[in-house]
């Protein structure tokens, strides 16, 4: 079923009504009972400035003390979140948006068509494989019969070249870790091989369809397999139907412990292509082995960490990348592993104006995704570089996929928007055309949203983009409900995406805001770093700045509006909540990076210094220090109400710092706005969370959000009331 809303007055019992216009009080909050979180007397030094750290034992998530601490503010958060009376109309009509089938980007390898659904409540993605587009599909891969609650998920897969074998990788909890297994395709049943402690893998399968490459890191003690530090990853080959112990160690470097692999084979079967990473630094370097030697050493082709290299594709020595090198927007050129010196470099597609994201070689063609805007636009090259034809796109938002082999006649993508989910389309390189393969039925009216792009001014002058979706028909007269989205950082760009919770938010009135950050890859490397190490306030600025037009363009005011980002973008919310108390009216910071002096001596956070700098660096620790917002929150002052959420198996960015920068700002909090974290259990960093899990999350941050800014909720009118109504459309 669907809801179809009627026109009426919209009030509630928290909102006061004056001769037809609706002001907004703040809400009433009663004293909430904090579990006790000891302060102790940690202090580091730093540079020879102390810092105090009263919170440090909260990151021994597999202490007594802390397990008693999860729960008990666990208890605080829930008692309070199920009495919100927003509550039970949201989750209702949140499960009623999950209900449309999801469906992924179609790979074909061999004679097999490969891709994943989702139906309705499914918890997570089914992997069906069919012999053709219109043949009935068959089911491959059900991971929601591995596990009674749906927590293990199916993160990725990758068929071999003829279609007959396929990897695919199972996650448990939420964590990075994978495990990896072998199905025949045919049988439906497992080969037997088993590889475990693999996390940030690749998969290069060899044309024969004997084995393939990734790559692992060592067992970690069992008590710390989601926090210790992750280094020293290396490149394996496995062979199929030998043990994971017998597998062939390719390349490692003992020499640097964060230097990371992997292994792409190319569609001839000729090179095995190794990026060489270091970390989250958008920098990379590229080896090469000769896969028609079997005894070709792993040698350097581009070796002087100078800029990005993302392998695109060969012909014979030929090799392609898109790169950054003297191109912050990017740029293909081709690279001959014979000559690979940069005076012998053939430029195939120069930098444009608008930002070179991505470049598929498929089709004997080369797919260009570019950004203009933040919003996609592909343009299709030949193998000289010369413009064949730009595809048409439905509006304003984010295309994936173009996956397939040089020799391929067709290839997939999806196109998705703040207001419609994902459709997937098909385009045809012998006629040039572009069709529908699979679009969702849906249960909302997209046609009754909008989105809009705005530009403002930043602190320092610099313009920067904001999208704005809402109701077609919403009216501001009157201070909207907003809900401001942010991330800005590790050159990631934040494009037009759907989720069924935001299009809730719009159902019931709302604005959702996103706009696109310093420290963000959308106008190219020059973008990302401005928002980088001692330049990061930027992103700050930038993210209040938004705020402040918001409020001056009077779409809302401080007391209807709220602010969310999850990882980074925790970290968006936290110093920005730090910074400018006064300008939200709710906080709702995920899984964020809380603490900037400590982040990289858990897991893969060491990874973040190319971004964030390091507080062992004097000059970094200051910029770090200034802004890390568990230190950063004061006494004595009064901050928005706020809801931290975090993952008991977060395995990224682990759990301890929202612990402490909740338990903070609960010691700190000088007013009765709630400050609560909510602690899912089995689940960790949000890949391959189960719809069901989502759902109950997301009706819970709704829920918070929409009775702190006075949202009023429609009601079934058979109850009795002069709220806003919807009626029930089957």
């Amino acid at each position: 079923m669907n809801l179809r809303w009627t026109p009426g007055l919209v009030c509630t019992a928290v909102l006061v009504v004056v001769a037809g216009c609706v002001s907004f009080p703040s809400v009433k909050h009663p004293p909430l009972a904090y579990p006790q979180s000891p302060a102790t007397n940690v202090v580091d030094l730093y540079h020879g400035q102390p810092v105090a750290d009263p919170y440090r034992w909260l990151e021994d998530e597999n202490s007594a003390l802390t397990r008693t601490w999860i729960e008990e503010e666990n208890k605080v958060t829930f008692l309070y979140l199920e009495q919100l009376p927003e509550r039970e109309f949201l989750r209702r009509r949140l499960t009623e948006l999950y209900v449309y089938d999801r469906y992924g980007v179609p790979v074909k390898q061999g004679s097999t068509y490969f891709y994943t659904r989702a139906q309705g409540l499914q918890n997570q993605t089914v992997l069906y494989t069919s012999s053709s587009l219109t043949a009935e599909a068959s089911v491959l891969l059900d991971p929601n019969t591995l596990s009674t609650d749906g927590t293990v998920a199916l993160k990725s897969y990758a068929p071999s070249d003829d279609g007959t074998l396929m990897v695919y990788a199972l996650s448990v909890a939420g964590s990075d870790w994978e495990e990896w297994r072998v199905r025949n395709v045919a049988t439906g049943k497992d080969t037997g091989d088993v590889l475990n402690w693999v996390k940030f893998s690749s998969c290069g399968w060899t044309t024969d369809g004997r084995g393939f490459f990734y790559s692992r890191y060592d067992a970690p003690p069992e008590d710390k397999s989601l926090s210790k530090l992750n280094e020293f990853q290396k490149l394996y080959f496995h062979r199929i139907g030998t043990a994971q112990r017998e597998d062939t160690l390719i390349y490692e470097r003992k020499d640097h412990p964060n230097w990371g692999f992997s292994g792409l084979t190319t569609d001839d079967g000729r090179y095995l292509v190794v990026p060489v990473t270091q970390g989250t630094d958008t920098r990379n370097r590229i080896f090469l082995k000769d896969l028609t030697r079997p005894d070709a050493p792993v040698v350097p082709l581009l070796n002087d960490f100078d800029a990005s290299y993302n392998f695109a594709g060969n012909e014979g020595s030929t090799l392609y990348f898109l790169t950054d090198l003297g191109s912050p927007r990017g740029r293909l050129i081709a690279v001959d592993a014979n000559r690979p010196e940069k005076a012998n470099w053939k430029e195939i597609i120069p930098q444009g104006e608008a930002t070179l994201e991505t470049v598929r070689m498929v089709g004997g063609r080369f797919v260009a995704l570019y950004l203009r805007d933040a919003h996609s636009e592909v343009n299709i090259h030949n193998l000289e570089g010369r413009l064949e034809q730009r595809l048409s796109l439905p509006g304003l938002g984010t295309v994936s996929g173009f996956t397939g082999r040089q020799s391929a006649t067709e290839t997939f993508f999806s196109f998705t928007s703040f207001t419609s989910p994902s459709q997937i389309m098909r385009h045809d390189f012998s006629s040039g055309g572009t069709t529908l393969w699979k679009a969702p039925i849906l249960p909302f009216e997209p046609t009754e949203f909008t989105t809009q792009q705005v530009f403002f001014t930043s602190k320092d002058g610099t313009r920067v983009p904001m999208f704005l979706s809402h109701r077609k028909n919403l009216n501001f007269k009157k201070p909207a409900p907003v809900l401001l989205y942010g991330y800005g950082g590790f050159n990631v760009s934040v494009t037009p995406s759907f989720s069924p919770a935001n299009l809730l938010w719009m159902e019931l009135g709302g604005v959702y805001a996103v706009p696109n950050l310093r420290g963000g890859g959308e106008y190219g490397q020059d973008w990302h770093q401005l928002g980088t190490k001692l330049r990061k306030q930027n992103v700050f600025d930038d993210f209040i700045g938004a705020a402040e037009y918001l409020i001056a363009q009077r779409y809302t005011v401080p007391k209807r509006l709220a602010i969310a980002g999850g990882s980074n973008g925790g970290l968006l919310v936290g110093a920005c909540l730090a910074q400018r108390p006064e300008l939200y009216g709710a906080c709702l910071p995920a899984v964020g990076v809380m603490d900037m002096l400590r982040f990289h001596k858990f897991t893969i956070g060491w990874a973040w210094v190319s971004d964030y700098g390091s507080s062992d660096n004097a000059e970094e620790f200051k910029a770090l220090h200034a802004y890390s917002p568990y230190h950063n929150l004061r006494p004595n002052t009064c901050y928005p109400p706020t809801l931290v959420t975090t993952g008991d198996h977060d395995d990224r960015v682990v759990p301890a710092h929202s612990f402490k920068f909740a338990a903070r700002l609960q010691a700190v909090q000088s007013c009765q706005n709630p400050v609560l974290i909510r602690i899912e259990t089995r689940a960790g960093h949000g890949a391959g969370k189960p719809t069901s899990k989502i759902i109950e999350e997301g009706t819970d941050r709704l829920a918070f959000i929409a009775h702190e800014l006075a949202v009023p909720m429609p009601v079934d009118p058979a109850e009795g009331t002069n709220r806003r109504v919807y009626e029930l459309r089957k």
